[in-house]
């Protein structure tokens, strides 16, 4: 959200570069951009191989359908991590949640999947998390999301003992490393990449929640009041009783633009506009044009992500998601390692794959900018393969059916633990 001082210090011209930069039309058309000049090889680390396109395609509808026989995938969200190892927690979670509301309930799932999202960057391979309600042991994404589906049980989050299945800004500004450590066991022997970054964006988003009463309300600031602001702006009347008695229409764009707009500020470090922080931006050198902004290559991976962990709880509601497929695919290491491992993507390089790079280099930039593009690409001749149209199969649905899994296979048959094959440095809040 851009104060009024902030709007006062900005031009027009950087008002509207703003907008742009926080839309998925903007990450296709820098990303295309791009994917049009690693097919001509003019990229400096990674050219496309187009020919593996067909092969590649074939590939994930086999993962798919070993996943989904029937191809009745759902979308990729937190919410699938929440049921690994075939424990039913979302049923637990139900339990938990058992007299409040459909409204309320709602709003308890948003604190959830957005608290667990933003402690989904990569945990390195040589974190584990062990469930104590189970005995099961879990790593990487699915480790990330038992262990936040546990803190948030246990009411780590609220800062109202009364309420514990919530997470408000008191609670979030509190939350400590120390606190992050024990609840997800990290120690010497058990490391988790990026812990201080973690901790810090979930107090970043306990201030935030203050400053954003209009998002996020202003007796009992949360980000499950988000669920409030979205159907307030579908003038819908946010009665806590019952759910919808008709579906509304709601573009997923808009819900995006809600979660860009909440979470702005919370990102350290990045790319600013007028001081503006515009997030999950950085910049290619081979981007040219006119406009100062033009080197700007926006992925907003972890909006994304939330956003798309944000659905299921509105269509709970009777919400009707529409414009799916305006949202891109995630440029995180799974997909852009299953364009790599498979051949899509072509390293010029072999100091690509040998060293570690910052989220800031050029190579992961331009890794991330074409994995974007080639998702796109893997996902309609999916559709042609199987007969299938966008609507049947949108690309939310080839990611988890998918992309992402396929991703993981592929590397886990190709590197000891399933490593990527490129690795990045990271802070704990990119990927």
């Amino acid at each position: 959200m851009i104060n009024d001082q902030q709007l006062a210090d900005c031009s027009q011209e950087q008002l509207l570069a703003i907008a742009y930069l926080r839309t998925p039309a903007a990450i296709r058309e820098r990303c295309d951009r791009l994917f049009h000049l690693a097919c001509t090889d003019q990229l400096h680390y990674f050219r496309c191989n187009l020919t593996q396109l067909d092969p590649v395609a074939h590939y994930v509808i086999e993962v798919m359908r070993d996943e989904y026989p029937d191809l009745n995938i759902p979308f990729h969200s937190r919410w699938r991590h929440f049921e690994v190892g075939n424990v039913p927690r979302l049923a637990e979670l139900e339990q938990h949640l058992a007299g409040l509301t459909p409204l309320e309930k709602a709003q308890a799932k948003f604190d959830l999947a957005m608290i667990s999202v933003l402690l989904d960057a990569g945990a390195g391979s040589e974190w584990q998390y062990g469930e104590q309600e189970t005995g099961l042991v879990f790593r990487r994404s699915e480790g990330l999301a038992v262990a936040s589906f546990r803190l948030f049980c246990q009411g780590a989050f609220s800062s109202n003992p009364q309420f514990p299945l919530q997470a408000d800004a008191q609670g979030l500004q509190n939350f400590t490393a120390a606190q992050l450590a024990q609840g997800f066991q990290v120690s010497s022997t058990n490391p988790l990449l990026g812990l201080e970054g973690r901790v810090e964006l979930l107090q970043r988003l306990g201030q935030s929640l203050h400053s954003l009463p209009q998002l996020f309300g202003t007796e009992n600031p949360r980000p499950g009041n988000l669920v409030n602001y979205l159907l307030q702006g579908l003038k819908v009347e946010t009665s806590t009783q019952t759910n919808l008695q008709s579906p509304i229409p709601l573009p997923a764009s808009t819900v995006f633009s809600a979660v860009l707009e909440g979470l702005g500020n919370i990102w350290p470090g990045r790319l600013t506009i007028a001081g503006i922080n515009l997030g999950d931006v950085w910049i290619h050198p081979a981007l040219t044009g006119d406009n100062p902004t033009a080197q700007y290559v926006p992925f907003h991976k972890l909006s994304q992500w939330l956003t798309y962990s944000l659905l299921e709880p509105l269509q709970e509601l009777g919400v009707e998601i529409t414009g799916l497929d305006e949202m891109t695919g995630l440029p995180e290491y799974r997909n852009g390692g299953l364009c790599l491992d498979l051949g899509l993507l072509e390293v010029k390089h072999a100091s690509v794959v040998q060293e570690r790079h910052l989220p800031e280099s050029e190579v992961i930039v331009e890794w991330r900018a074409l994995t974007v593009s080639l998702l796109d690409r893997i996902a309609d001749t999916i559709r042609q393969q199987l007969h299938l149209t966008a609507t049947q199969l949108p690309l939310v649905k080839v990611l988890q059916g998918g992309t992402w899994t396929a991703g993981r296979r592929i590397a886990a048959q190709l590197r000891e633990g399933g490593v990527p094959p490129i690795q990045i440095e990271s802070d704990g809040t990119v990927f």
